[in-house]
């Protein structure tokens, strides 16, 4: 039997990423179940699989708990197709939305297939770089009603950058001011 080597990397966190073994037989619903055991976070929220291209553009989506909208629009469920029924490059890719209320995307590519070894248990994580970002729940987000708190929450942001835009601006507007002094304006007419 033939082993997909997948890695999956988080679209915002190019450095943190996890290479998985899984069986060619194998369904959507264990490739989720297995990012989501090396990442640590809850495998029971929605997500979907989406078949991409080299520029990861969403194709075909393959959802886990899908809306009664997608139902009704008969979506596929992650736990009746086969990881083979959608590799049909050396490098397939998926792109990955898990937990569609605080999503994180990710890119799931096939790196290489392999076979299987003797005495070795599929699906199994192969490697793992880098930490797993922490799961943004509500607990992490300030609490409406109290104005002085989302006040300071604001400033904090403002300060923590350092960066006045109103004078990022005025600095690049000067060096193209400076660069069209010497140009004669009429002759950029002539071009068109």
């Amino acid at each position: 039997m033939a082993i997909y080597r997948f890695r999956v990397t988080f679209e915002d966190y190019e450095d943190v990423y996890r290479e998985v073994d899984m069986p060619s037989k194998a369904t959507f619903l264990e490739l989720h179940e297995t990012i989501h055991k090396s990442t640590g976070y809850d495998q029971d929220k929605s997500s979907s699989f989406y078949v991409s291209n080299d520029q990861w553009k969403k194709g075909t989506e393959i959802a886990f708990q899908p809306n009664e909208r997608k139902k009704s629009a008969g979506v596929l469920l992650v736990e009746d197709v086969r990881l083979s029924k959608f590799i049909d490059d050396p490098h397939q890719k998926f792109y990955y939305v898990y937990n569609f209320d605080r999503p994180y995307d990710f890119h799931v590519e096939l790196i290489k297939i392999l076979k299987e070894e003797d005495g070795k248990e599929y699906p199994a994580v192969f490697k793992k770089v880098g930490e797993a970002p922490k799961v943004v729940s509500a607990a992490n987000f300030p609490v409406t009603g109290d104005e002085d708190d989302d006040d300071d929450y604001v400033e904090e942001v403002g300060e923590e950058y350092g960066v006045d835009e109103e004078d990022d601006y005025d600095m690049f507007d000067d060096e193209e001011g400076e660069e069209g002094e010497g140009e004669d304006k009429s002759s950029s007419n002539e071009d068109y």
